[in-house]
Parts: C-alpha cells; structure tokens; sequence
C-alpha cells in the first residue's frame, strides 16, 4: 500500500467520528459552533439555519476527469441534490444535504478517489492550478505534476499537523497569474526558464497582503522542501490565540517583510538539511500529453469566443460558466454523457468558476459546445459571486441573488461584449468571490438610510491578480444592493454610446466614471 492508499484508509476510519457528530448535530445535541469546529475538517458545513449541509469536494488543481464527473452525476441523480457551486478554489460544493446523504456521498467519494477530508477547517487546502496548465498556448511550463504531488504530500498531513488556520497553495503557468499564487499562504510562480518564484504568506480578506517573495529560480523538483518550510513557519510563528489574525499574511504583521522572510529561510534550511523531499517530477505521469503523445484529431476547425485552440495542434478546449458558477445539476450527466467515449478529455475549473473542458478535436468541440449552450453568453455574465448569505452560515449579503437580479436588468439592453466588465461579488469581507482583486468588486455588508439598515456592498474599484502588476481595488463607498441593478445598466448605456468596451472607457478618463458611481454610493 502506498502512501496515498495509506492516507486514505486512514480518512475512511475517521468516517464512524463523522458520522456520530452530524447525527449529534441534527439531533439539536450540539451546537453550530461546536459542529462547525469539527465538520470543517471533512470538508463540511452546516448551512444558515442549520437544516442542511454542504460538501466540499477535493479536486487537486481543478481537475475533474471523467470518471469523477460521472461520479458528481450519479451522486446528483441517487441523491436528488438540487445544488452545486464550482467555487474559487477550484472545487465543486454540493448543497442542501441531509444528514443521511451527507455521511454516505463523503465515504462513497474515496471509492471514486475524491477526498473532503481537510476541505475545510484548519486545514491545507485544495492546491490550486491555473486550469489549463499542460495545454495553454504560451504556458511557461506545465505546473500540474508539482501541484499534484504538492496535494499528495498535505493530504498526508491532515491528521498529524495542528495549523492555526488553513493554508492555501497555488501554482500558477505564466505571468495571467489566474490562481492568485503571488497572494497565498504559499505561491510557486512559474518562470519562463522553467523554474519557480515563491511567495509566501500573503492572502485576501480582512487586511489583504501581497506574498513575500522568499525565493528565486527554484527548480520544480524541489517544490516540496518549500511546502514542508512553510507549514514549519506556519506552526511556529502562526497566531493559536486569535483567529481573526491567524491566517499566515498575519506573520508579516508581527515579524515584518524582512523578518518573515529570514524566518521562512531559516525553517528551509532546516528542512534541506534533514529530509530528503526531492521530486521526480519526469517520472509523475501528466493527465493529458507527455512530449512525444498525440491523440488523433480530425480536419475539422472550430472557432468561437468560447473555443481555445490548445498548444497540442487541432485540440481545443471549450469555456463553460454558468452563471454564479452555480450549474443545473442535471448539467454533469449532460456533459458526461457527451464526452465519455471523447479520449483524453476532461474538465478543469477555473478559480472564476469557469470549467474548461479540454484535449477536444474540432469535431468534439462542437458536441460540447451544443451541450454547453446555456453558460454564459458574454465578459459580464462570467462574473464571479461565492455561494452567498442564503447558504453560508458567515456570508452578510445573497451575492449570488445580487448577481442574478444585475444579469436580469443589463440582459434588456443587448449590451455589446465588453461594454460590461467581469465583476467580482464577495457576500462577506473573506473575499471568496474574490473582490479585491477584481476591475470591480462587491463585498456585502449593511447600511443605514433614513433609520433603516439596508442590504449594501463595498464597492472596490481597479484591483488586479496579473503577476507584477498585483493591487488591491480602492474602496469607494457602499452601495444598496437594490440598486446595483440600475447602476449597471446606466454604466453600460455611457460605455456603449461611445463605442467601446469599459476597460479603454475607464482608462480613458477614471473622473467619469467616478462621477457616475457617486450617484449611487453613500
């Protein structure tokens, strides 16, 4: 048995602990708090009210093959779930469980090689990848292996390793920088000579931080002495006694920049010096080509603003984004039923709740994207919203109602692709729909207007995730949810009347658009 087979059959016995806990909680013997503090660590929550549960499932780098994705849609079907959300972290959450449904998909999982353990909690959690590292034109390199053996080797910490928050680690492919890796607890940066930057203890929410670069030009094969450095850090330096400052980018706080990062150095050395963590990253087997690897494809050429052709010639991958990154759930069975016989393809979510669906012929391409149909049609409708307040037990604000009441009003003027830009919702500060770095981003809140408190959202203005051009949106003031809907409909008349799409009209004159904001912001 190996180490990951090992890992798994240790997470199978910690199932009957489960178990007893969600039935302690259903039975209204314990309360939330008390369930939260030990369901986290299954990947699990209660949602608000108490009635239901949620689960988080595992998908190191946003891969969902296809046995997996049958796996979701014969759970959608024995289960009657009515809910799934692809989040920012490159997951799929199910939602509105029962007790019952909960415990049995969690153990069904393992069978289909889908852990939850640690998907939530003090816990590291699900290793981000850009979505199409392995297939992307221009790529620097492809990350996943070392993603992948970066998930194998946390796993194996779940049980063993006491944090004081969670850790997130991200790699990115190239400079587009779209799993935020130059903000996480741990970033690994790809170079175009192949190698990796690294930075460390950055994070969004509650007083965001760019990561520390600690590191330069490290070669793939050792990310692991990195990772193991960081937990070190982390349990050493971390905050045990406050957890609204025990996330990692809090270290900064206390030890300054200069004295994280020689502190960080210090726990490497450490590490180099008394394990051996190197990786055979040639010998880890890819998921889509090795060098050399070729799948047959035929004559036909697709385009479309939802085709990517693939650096492997004649393959492309097609976008899906449901809007809110909330699919009908029927959706995997329909997708799975397309591309089962399809060799080689499978999905990718996106940290913007898009899934890719690649290593397609032209032929295939055009299947799916028939059966994909119902996403999203242009820029703006790929706006990002976490699961919101209607679910999340923390969540202030329904970023997901407020989304879907913003693409109903702006849908009744045809606006050009473009006029709009991709907006980024957060229903809280935690910043899970990723707001601060975002052209324009939403976290939710309240405000009060003649006496009254109202549903409102801090409104953040040209923030960016592209690597050496990082920045945090300006907070410009609060904006009633019930008016969002207008705002956005008169900022894509002024854009469209001129011609143009809201990036060269923002940057054309900032003041404008400000003024138009101010109408609406208190």
């Amino acid at each position: 048995m190996d180490r990951m087979e090992q890992t798994t059959e240790e997470f199978r016995q910690d199932l009957a602990g489960f178990r007893k806990m969600t039935d302690k909680f259903y039975a209204k013997e314990i309360s939330v708090k008390e369930y939260k503090g030990y369901s986290g660590g299954f990947g699990s929550y209660a949602q608000r009210g108490g009635k239901a549960s949620m689960l988080r499932l595992r998908l190191p780098g946003g891969r969902l093959t296809k046995e997996k994705l049958r796996f979701i849609a014969d759970m959608v079907a024995e289960y009657g779930i009515r809910k799934v959300h692809f989040t920012t972290c490159q997951t799929v959450q199910l939602h509105d469980l029962d007790a019952k449904s909960v415990c049995e998909i969690m153990e069904k999982a393992l069978d289909a090689g889908i852990v939850t353990r640690g998907g939530g909690g003090d816990f590291p959690r699900n290793v981000m990848v850009s979505p199409l590292s392995g297939v992307e034109k221009g790529e620097y390199f492809d990350v996943m292996p070392c993603a992948e053996a970066v998930s194998d080797y946390l796993l194996g910490m779940v049980r063993t390793v006491k944090m004081p928050r969670k850790l997130k680690v991200g790699f990115s492919n190239s400079p587009a920088n779209e799993t935020h890796a130059t903000f996480r607890d741990l970033g690994f940066a790809a170079r175009q000579d192949g190698t990796f930057d690294v930075y460390s203890a950055g994070g969004l929410g509650n007083k965001p931080r760019t990561g520390v670069k600690v590191a330069e030009h490290i070669l793939p094969s050792e990310v692991l002495y990195y990772v193991k450095a960081m937990v070190d850090t982390f349990v050493e330096y971390g905050n045990y006694e406050n957890r609204a400052k025990a996330r990692t980018r809090y270290m900064q706080e206390t030890l300054g920049a200069d004295g994280y990062k020689k502190a960080y150095l210090e726990k490497l050395e450490a590490v180099k010096a008394s394990e051996e963590l190197t990786l055979d990253i040639a010998g880890r087997s890819g998921a889509y080509f090795a060098a050399g690897e070729d799948k047959a494809h035929d004559a036909v050429g697709v385009t479309g603003k939802r085709v990517i052709p693939q650096k492997q010639e004649g393959l492309y991958a097609v976008a899906y984004h449901p809007i809110g990154g909330v699919p009908k759930p029927s959706k995997f069975k329909e997708i799975y039923e397309v591309i089962k016989d399809m060799d080689k393809a499978e999905l990718r979510i996106a940290p913007d709740e898009t899934v890719y669906i690649i290593n397609l012929n032209g032929e295939e391409a055009e299947k799916v994207l028939a059966a994909t149909a119902d996403g999203a049609d242009n820029l703006f409708e790929t706006s990002v919203a976490c699961i919101g307040a209607a679910v999340c037990q923390i969540g202030l604000r329904d970023s997901q109602g407020a989304l879907a009441d913003i693409v109903k009003e702006v849908k009744k003027y045809d606006f050009a692709d473009g006029v709009l830009p991709r907006i980024h919702i957060s229903g809280c500060v935690s910043s899970c729909g990723t707001h601060q770095i975002g052209t324009l981003g939403f976290h939710g809140g309240v405000k009060r207007v003649d006496d009254a408190a109202k549903p409102a959202f801090t409104m953040h203005v040209n923030g960016s995730c592209l690597e050496g051009e990082e920045r945090f949106g300006e907070q410009w003031g609060m904006m009633l949810q019930e008016d969002l809907p207008a705002f956005f409909a008169e900022l894509g008349q002024a854009v469209q009347a001129e011609g143009t799409d809201f990036q060269t009209w923002y940057r054309k004159d900032p003041e404008r658009f400000r003024k138009l904001a101010d109408k609406y912001l208190y």
